[in-house]
């Protein structure tokens, strides 16, 4: 009990229960197919409208790929809390964009550390859950989003710390150096990726000058390498962002739904290695 409320003096409440929720994730001791290619075991789906069910069928698996065909809001989750990882995610963007999505860049997201119940985020209709996202899009694959939401019903907001440069982009929002200087991050915000277009427009088809994210139709490797309070993001073997003194540092996995046709035929992690990737 003393302990308790020292964590919330010094944190907060939501602080507190996000941490008391992370005692429960697990880290993985050999490789675990989060997607078994056969089917979605071990994982369950979640859309704004319909919550745990999907009439739509909007999270389908055919030839050991799974198919988020966009068509609505939400995310495809792991049953469990993980934390000290190495993720793998193979995708690939189809050419369907759907309702407000429609004409703009591609959009998905994988959500690391995501902490309370389905829905909890601040984005005005429950599809989302706080968490730290690792942002898949076209031109802003690698960037990191801090998902807002609300735990035991007080208002949470993940934190990092990253090596950014001085340059703001046109929304005011820092970029990823790792020879700049420490900035923290705790009231929502984005740190995009190390080489993001001056130019990035929320364009379908969108491609900056330095992308390293394959062109649409081909297969992108995004790894997301979770030790401690530390997130490496690399994409297709090129370090692009990097985060420290991150909060949560455990919790579910979730590939997000946005709007955007995407492919996936790998969801996997492996344990750290000796040289941390």
């Amino acid at each position: 009990m003393i302990a308790q409320v020292a964590c919330m003096l010094l944190v907060g409440a939501a602080h507190c229960a996000a941490d008391a929720e992370a005692e429960k994730a697990l880290a993985p001791k050999q490789s675990v197919a989060l997607f078994s290619g056969n089917d979605l075991s071990g994982l369950y789906t979640w859309l704004a409208d319909t919550k745990r069910k999907d009439p739509r069928g909007v999270f389908t698996v055919k030839d050991g790929v799974i198919r988020i065909s966009g068509d609505g809001f939400g995310y495809l989750a792991t049953e469990k809390a993980w934390r000290d990882y190495h993720l793998i995610v193979e995708m690939r963007w189809r050419e369907r964009n759907w309702r407000n999505r429609v004409g703009k860049a591609r959009d998905s997201g994988i959500f690391l550390h995501a902490t309370g119940e389905d829905g909890n985020s601040f984005d005005g209709n429950g599809a989302y859950m706080a968490a730290i996202e690792c942002n898949v899009m076209e031109g802003a694959t690698g960037d990191f989003l801090l998902i807002k939401g609300k735990i035991d019903g007080k208002a949470f907001s993940p934190r990092v710390t990253a090596r950014a440069n001085a340059q703001r982009d046109a929304d005011g929002w820092l970029s990823f150096d790792p020879e700049g200087k420490p900035q923290t991050l705790d009231n929502g915000g984005r740190i995009n990726w190390f080489h993001k277009d001056t130019g990035w427009r929320d364009a379908f088809g969108f491609r900056g000058g330095r992308d390293v994210e394959s062109k649409p139709g081909q297969w992108n490797t995004i790894e997301c390498i979770c030790r401690g309070d530390r997130i490496t993001i690399r994409v297709n073997g090129k370090l692009v962002n990097e985060a420290t003194e991150v909060h949560p540092s455990q919790g579910r996995i979730l590939i997000q739904c946005e709007g955007s046709e995407l492919f996936v035929r790998r969801f996997e992690l492996k344990p750290l290695d000796q040289e941390g990737r």
